[in-house]
């Protein structure tokens, strides 16, 4: 098999704010408001109809206005009931690229590459565990708590070379290289592992979670148009299986993970589509109680992929989306938007819109899936967030009611881990708490 990059076909992705799509009439966007946003209507306990939230979705003018309301008086509620009104988080974070090698072929991609361009680029198939650590020492003198790990899915079943690069280290597979990983960061630097590598096994859940006090893996979709219908967004990629993916949120629950997931935006999905991913994340949650934080991901498009002529998300459907996301997940949940994908501006509408969370953000190393995008200066941050009203506040890879529970959320091996980074009392990052570099 060769290891160049076929160029795949534009997708023929249709507009998204076409008509045949169907908007709702005045009557039908006020009835599913007051629904959705009055004391009385559809709460976070009940099961919200998925019509209305797909009605929702296409809220615009002064309804989006309503709605956006609606939303941050939600997340300010849950923020007061959970001890810490005001606070906006983020987890300061060290980015590990493990392998940009990947079996699947989704056309938004930059992130993944083929061997032979690393070669050509002097790389190895994966990061050496040396190449790791460095990385998370470098965090750790910068006060990094966290080192996220994200990859490709199962290499090793494409691409020969990262067969061999494994079978010469005595790895049987990409996820146990990604525990060896972990366990050397965790061993050396004190940083604590988020591990991101896609679709994964009951048996591989149990296995990171010795290593890693969290985990991720964004739905992205339910679609199954984008799925299995040739020239769309994930057509070609197995890993993108909405039913898969939907079984590993189910899975990471049952063996009791603090879980990250999320939505993408603007990938081709309809509003219904999305409708029903939210709805999706929330039934699962509802099951377990083990989603930590949803992303809600506007998509932008990049050179060099099969979806570079697609238009980015619309900025007004995209707070739609994170609002929507708040009142149908509720106070308690945290809703997470990334700010290296929107202007300073754009940050303060995601603040109005919801927004309780802003996920890893670097001091050191770049967002390797968006590299186009740097991550923010924290000072900036802090100072987008104070002009909203809110504290801009540090927590560690898992949520804080993880971090207080303990078991059987944190295993027991991390306890001592996850303790030297974390306040007692609040379960954010601790004052003052460093790793050892």
């Amino acid at each position: 098999m060769s290891d160049e990059r076929v160029d795949l076909p534009t997708p023929a992705i249709p507009d998204r704010h076409v008509v045949s799509e169907g908007l709702p009439s005045p009557e039908r966007m006020r009835a599913a408001l007051d629904r959705m946003t009055t004391p009385g209507g559809t709460g976070p306990s009940d099961t919200p109809d998925v019509s209305d939230v797909e009605v929702l979705l296409a809220a615009r003018g002064d309804e989006l206005v309503r709605l956006r309301a609606a939303a941050a008086d939600m997340r300010d509620a849950g923020l007061v009931a959970a001890g810490r009104p005001g606070q906006i988080t983020y987890s300061r974070k060290v980015f590990i690229p493990l392998t940009r090698l990947c079996r699947d072929r989704c056309h938004y991609c930059t992130f993944v590459t083929v061997p032979g361009r690393l070669a050509r680029a002097g790389q190895g198939a994966y990061l050496e565990i040396d190449e790791v650590v460095e990385i998370a020492r470098q965090g750790a003198r910068l006060g990094c708590k966290e080192a996220l790990f994200t990859l490709g899915d199962r290499p090793e079943d494409r691409w020969p070379a990262a067969r061999e690069w494994l079978d010469a280290r005595g790895y049987t597979s990409t996820i146990d290289y990604v525990r060896a990983a972990a366990a050397a960061v965790l061993a050396q630097t004190g940083l604590l592992p988020h591990a991101n590598p896609g679709v994964m096994t009951v048996e591989e859940m149990r296995t990171l979670k010795t290593v890693a006090p969290s985990m991720g893996m964004m739905l992205e979709t339910t679609s199954r148009r984008l799925f299995e219908e040739k020239g769309q967004a994930h057509f070609g990629s197995p890993d993108k299986d909405p039913a898969v993916r939907l079984r590993v949120l189910d899975d990471a629950g049952r063996v009791r993970i603090p879980f990250t997931t999320g939505i993408l935006v603007g990938i081709g999905e309809t509003r219904r589509d999305r409708a029903e991913s939210i709805l999706a994340i929330g039934a699962v949650h509802r099951r377990h109680g083990h989603i930590q934080e949803v992303i809600v991901q506007n998509f932008r498009a990049k050179p060099d992929t099969a979806m570079r002529g697609t238009p980015d998300a619309e900025l007004d459907e995209f707070l739609a989306a994170i609002a929507v996301s708040r009142l149908v997940l509720g106070p308690d949940m945290r809703v997470q938007a990334p700010p290296n994908l929107v202007s300073e501006q754009e940050c303060r509408d995601l603040i109005d819109s919801g927004v309780d969370d802003w996920g890893g953000v670097s001091p050191l190393t770049p967002d390797h899936v968006n590299p186009e995008r740097p991550w923010p200066n924290l000072d900036v941050l802090a100072e987008i967030t104070a002009a909203c009203g809110h504290t801009l506040t540090e927590r560690i890879t898992a949520q804080p009611p993880y971090v207080l529970a303990g078991p059987p959320w944190i295993d027991d091996g991390l306890l001592d881990d996850v303790a030297a980074l974390a306040d007692p009392l609040t379960g954010l990052a601790g004052a003052g708490t460093r790793v050892h570099a």
